[in-house]
């Protein structure tokens, strides 16, 4: 009796960029679209509270600086994880790093959120730019949750 082994091999490639070196894919995943939502929000936060001038000076700016600086790292991370910059810098912790940064700008635009909500006084860009930075922290939430 004799047996026949047939053996099949079969190689898939599969590319996680759509070319060069953008990964678009990225932008449309589930946590790209978080980035890209967590940047619009605390732009249109950022943009009700500086350009309602008020008397009460140093509340709002605060307000203005926590939203710029966490505006400018989630940029920066987007592009990043855009550009695949994260598995080229193998020195830092790219994951921590994001935490770490969630974490605190979290806790700063939240304090923000407050200081600008009870300042308000009934204005409403005031009130709209409170409620945006409350809802970019559920946006943090989420991102804290899945992981990244």
């Amino acid at each position: 009796m004799s047996h026949t082994v047939v053996t099949t091999t079969s190689t898939t490639t599969t590319s996680s960029s759509d070319g060069g070196f953008c990964n678009i894919g990225y932008a449309r995943s589930f946590q790209g679209l978080l980035k890209i939502g967590q940047v619009v929000i605390l732009l249109i936060a950022f943009l009700c509270v500086h350009c309602k001038g008020t008397n009460n000076y140093s509340a709002y700016r605060y307000f203005e600086v926590v939203t710029a600086w966490f505006l400018i790292v989630f940029l920066i991370f987007f592009l990043m994880y855009l550009f695949g910059l994260q598995s080229k810098i193998t020195c830092i912790n790219w994951t921590l790093t994001e935490f770490l940064h969630y974490a605190v700008g979290g806790i700063l635009v939240f304090i923000a959120s407050i200081v600008v909500a009870v300042k308000s006084h009934g204005i409403s860009a005031l009130i709209a730019g409170s409620v945006s930075a409350f809802l970019c922290l559920q946006y943090v939430q989420c991102m804290l949750l899945i992981g990244r």
